[in-house]
């Protein structure tokens, strides 16, 4: 039976993997989808690269040096954002390709042998060591207790900015936590779906769970059942048919993502515009 490779210790991390990550892109990507920075976790994800490249150039755990990494771009963005806020996008571009490019250099220079880079590009959600576990749960409990203790002020700023002005937040300090949050949340999904697929994780449940509903929360709780039927499923269809499991997760999201809008258009009659 498929349910008897639970036995194996590798499947059963996989499996505790998906979970952990369900949680956090579900939280996160929500926050992401309305407040359309897709394309700004999108550069995150792409700069984590460069930190995976200086860990292994310094000789440091690279997951810890995309974190410290990821984390410093996201703020570096989040100020560069206030001052010239016209000019963010270019700015995402530059940190998108920036920071790939630095990760390839960094590993050519590293001492020894270069390390096998497709499970970070591409993800191996079968290859999760329980050591990465424990750091993967960790992440993800502070990016739930960060949004459990900020929930309603990260919600004025995501829906309305110049309202959370109005009345008094601290809107600056808040939006690059929402972006370090997105940045420890790009680290979680590097190792199940690799940096190549981590903005369509990121977003895709988010945009789903949109289509059924306006409250954030509500989203939320949608958004990360959605992650953890594709990623369990995706997980154990890969299995049945030898095939790369991140990209079956990721196939599975965007299948039922294009069901979900052909549902909205045909109960609608209208054409329905794409979430992020």
């Amino acid at each position: 039976m498929m349910f008897g490779i639970l036995e194996f210790e590798f499947f059963r991390n996989a499996v505790i993997a998906g979970l952990i990550s369900s949680v956090v892109c579900g939280i996160i990507g929500s926050y992401v989808v309305v407040k359309r920075l897709v394309s700004m976790s999108g550069g995150l994800a792409h700069a984590a690269f460069g930190g995976i490249g200086l860990g292994y150039l310094f000789g440091i755990d690279p997951v810890a040096g995309a974190v410290a990494f990821t984390a410093g771009i996201a703020l570096m963005i989040g100020v560069i954002r206030e001052k010239l806020s016209q000019q963010v996008e270019t700015l995402v571009g530059a940190v998108w390709a920036a920071g790939m490019a630095l990760g390839i250099l960094a590993i050519a220079l590293a001492p020894g042998y270069a390390p096998d880079l497709f499970g970070y590009l591409f993800g191996n959600i079968l290859l999760i060591p329980t050591d990465d576990l424990f750091l993967m749960g960790l992440l993800a409990l502070i990016v739930c207790m960060v949004v459990g203790l900020w929930f309603n002020q990260l919600m004025a700023v995501t829906f309305d900015e110049e309202y959370a002005r109005v009345m008094n937040l601290p809107v600056t300090a808040l939006l690059l936590l929402l972006l370090l949050l997105i940045a420890l949340t790009v680290v979680v999904l590097i190792r199940v779906v690799g940096i190549i697929l981590v903005i369509a994780l990121l977003t895709l449940p988010g945009a789903v769970a949109r289509e059924f509903t306006r409250s954030i929360g509500a989203m939320m709780a949608l958004s990360i059942l959605f992650a953890m039927a594709c990623s369990l499923g995706g997980l154990f269809l890969s299995y049945a048919l030898d095939v790369p499991s991140g990209a079956t997760i990721i196939l599975l999201a965007a299948a039922g993502y294009v069901l979900t809008l052909l549902r909205v258009r045909l109960r609608s009659g209208e054409p329905v515009q794409g979430g992020g």
